[in-house]
């Protein structure tokens, strides 16, 4: 280990010294220009084309959409232009941030241990720029302005947002041609494409045409596809989003690179450091782990794949290991209302298969040459055979191979859940990624679905809006599932009207969601129009004390489907029968032990006032006029003071038939006590004397007759 780091150091300072050699000069240099971050030439004839004017970098750039293009294996010879040497580098971002905050600094050389600012470029000295001398490998960086930058946020995240391949191109993945000012402005094209992801572009500087292709080194992996083309430039968007869950790290043995882009020390595990090359501000393809030191970590963009270009990246090392990115694969569930969808995309081309585990030949997908693709499976589909593990938990496993026919160590597999809570408003799909059978565990990612948006309205019955109505209006009450395209139905219980004044309540739909009575409410029903609506209709009511009506229920979700509950209809003690059966989309309560919290259910709440026709004005009495009430007991129209009289002479001889009715029945008692004791005493005068009865009734007997 110790000769290896000696190895290194030897190569850093032979390249410090003879680097910094170059980049010292004697000679006083020039006086700083401003030069332009783009030197974009006119647009050539042979372009051709007559569609609209392309956007034209300027001279000048704001601080906010300089970015940086990347090329490996070339460095920057102007000693004249050197604004600034770091020794003791060792994070190609710091290199890149130095030169960010200099307004003057143009480009940068980088490697291991150094970096070098200059106030040119290539773009106005493209003789400065030559490859780097073996056995080491410089990374050379320029500024770049990047105006559609703002559109793509991703290069915000970015230490970068180019890679760029002298005198190559990707050949036969083209998908758009477009006319170009500049090799800049075709890698701006890229960036900005919306049409479809748009991850490399090749630049003919001839002709002035930029390639753009959806494909890239990695996602051609294995692939002879990046071909020498002296005229081109490749190009590569360093800006898009690629998968970094479930990444698989294969293991090259014996080898390091010679120049990293970053190199971190106290680092605890490789596990800590194959986390911090997924979570690096690049896209980090490979990294090593204690060979150059003891809990050293180093991190890189190249790998084997991207390095091809270059002589000899690697130094060989018996004790020392390499790990290179393979394959990423990004999973997400859609759990709908009667199946799953699975959805898969990966690093680069997929050319195998993705099936349900033991259904390899009746629920699969084909999949061609692609970087995403999806499995679906039906919860009745026995062909696919998900699983039921409960009320509204369904579970099945997949298996992406790679091999048309065969099963390999490159496989996944994974187990698939969806659960749907259907006693409460949150509803939650949770994906278990894990290996199954003999597959090894990868990923555990939740995946939530949105819980519907129920509103509940007041109708009237040609389906206005109402905030008021007067008694007896026929009115109905609206409950609908705002997203149509929820995979969810509804069920409404315990509907309860309650009154604005003093609490009074009543049921209307009870806990099993039938109507208490039919003659106040209706049943709940599905509307005509869609399963998601629910509708109940009632004449206009309200309460002695309040002109308003609250109406309160309790929803729960279900899926795919509600299936109603019977109710009785008219007099519950009547044997039940089809013509006193009524369906009602409402659902009984669960049965649930006295010490368990009650469900959270979802409560919905809508307010009407409601206006009793006997008031026209507004409910109230005028004071100063006579008002009359009207009574069909009596047929007669009477005033308010006439109706108290008579209620006051009502009451009083009420009162006074009650106590001569009482007075009569003590006295009937009285008497029936005195017939009952002379019979007795004449029955008994020969047997036993006055004494005797004295005592066998006790002393107060005689007292109380």
């Amino acid at each position: 280990m110790d000769k290896l780091i000696r190895l290194l150091l030897i190569f850093a300072m032979s390249t410090f010294r003879s680097t910094y050699a170059n980049y010292s000069s004697e000679a006083t240099p020039p006086a700083l220009v401003k030069i332009p971050l783009i030197q974009a030439p006119p647009l050539s004839a042979k372009s051709g084309g007559t569609g609209p004017p392309l956007p034209i970098l300027s001279e000048s750039c704001n601080a906010d959409n300089v970015h940086f293009e990347l090329a490996t294996g070339y460095v920057l010879s102007a000693p004249g232009n050197v604004l600034d040497s770091v020794p003791g580098t060792l994070m190609l971002s710091d290199c890149l941030e130095s030169c960010q905050v200099n307004d003057s600094c143009r480009a940068v050389n980088y490697e291991t241990g150094l970096c070098v600012l200059f106030s040119t470029n290539a773009d106005v000295m493209p003789d400065a720029l030559a490859k780097s001398q073996f056995p080491v490998f410089t990374i050379y960086a320029q500024k770049m302005c990047l105006k559609s930058r703002s559109l793509l946020p991703a290069c915000e995240q970015r230490a970068w947002s180019v890679d760029r391949v002298r005198h190559h191109k990707l050949s036969g993945y083209e998908k758009k041609q477009q006319p170009a000012t500049s090799r800049l402005h075709c890698a701006e094209l890229c960036i900005m494409e919306e049409g479809f992801p748009c991850r490399s572009a090749s630049y003919n500087e001839k002709t002035n045409i930029c390639e753009l292709s959806d494909m890239d080194r990695t996602t051609l992996m294995g692939r002879k596809s990046l071909e020498r083309a002296d005229d081109y430039d490749y190009l590569e968007n360093n800006c898009i989003e690629k998968p970094k869950k479930m990444c698989e790290f294969k293991k090259l043995p014996s080898r390091i690179l010679k120049t990293v882009d970053s190199v971190y020390q106290d680092v605890g595990s490789v596990d800590e450091c194959r986390e911090l090359c997924l979570s690096s501000p690049y896209r980090c393809r490979s990294f090593d782990y204690g060979d150059t030191g003891e809990m050293v970590c180093r991190l890189s963009h190249h790998s084997r794949t991207t390095l091809t270009d270059i002589q000899d990246p690697y130094l060989d090392v018996p004790e020392a290991t390499t790990y290179e990115l393979s394959s990423c694969y990004n999973v997400s569930i859609d759990c709908r209302s009667g199946d799953v969808m699975v959805r898969i995309q990966t690093n680069k081309i997929f050319d195998g298969k993705v099936y349900a585990k033991g259904s390899p030949n009746s629920c699969v997908q084909d999949i061609n040459n692609s970087l995403e693709f999806d499995l679906e499976m039906g919860y009745d589909n026995l062909e696919c055979n998900v699983k039921k593990q409960g009320l509204g938990k369904y579970f099945n496993e997949i298996v992406i191979q790679h091999h048309d026919k065969i099963v390999t160590s490159s496989d996944l597999g994974l187990a698939i859940s969806c659960n749907y809570d259907l006693t409460n408003k949150s509803v939650s799909n949770e994906v278990d990624l894990g290996v199954q059978g003999n597959f090894e565990t990868v990923l555990s990612e939740d995946v939530t679905v949105e819980s519907p948006n129920v509103i509940m309205k007041i109708e009237s019955r040609s389906g206005d809006d109402l905030n008021s109505a007067s008694v007896g209006d026929p009115l109905t009450l609206r409950f609908e599932i705002l997203d149509l395209d929820s995979p969810y139905e509804i069920f409404v219980r315990e509907l309860i009207a309650m009154d604005g004044a003093d609490s009074s309540e009543i049921v209307l739909i009870d806990a099993n969601g039938c109507p208490v009575d039919d003659l106040i409410i209706g049943p709940v029903l599905k509307s005509l129009q869609s399963p998601k609506i629910l509708l109940t209709h009632f004449d206009a009511f309200k309460f002695p004390s309040s002109d308003v009506v609250q109406f309160r229920a309790l929803i729960t979700p279900c899926m795919p489907s509600c299936t109603p509950v019977q109710c009785r209809q008219g007099d519950d003690t009547e044997p039940r029968s089809d013509s006193h059966a009524l369906l009602s989309y409402g659902r009984r309560r669960r049965r649930r032990s006295v010490d368990q919290s009650p469900p959270n259910d979802w409560t919905l709440v809508q307010t009407i006032k409601i206006v009793d026709k006997l008031f026209e004005n507004n409910g109230s009495l005028p004071l100063n006029e006579g008002a009359f009430v009207s009574t069909k007991f009596f047929g007669v129209c009477m005033e308010s003071h006439e109706i108290a009289l008579s209620g006051a002479v009502f009451l009083f001889a009420e009162a006074f038939v009650i106590l001569m009715w009482a007075f009569m029945w003590k006295r009937k008692q009285t008497d029936k006590l005195r017939e009952q004791f002379a019979h007795g005493i004449q029955k008994g005068s020969n047997a036993m004397s006055s004494s005797s009865v004295s005592e066998l009734y006790g002393s107060d007997f005689a007292r109380n007759f």
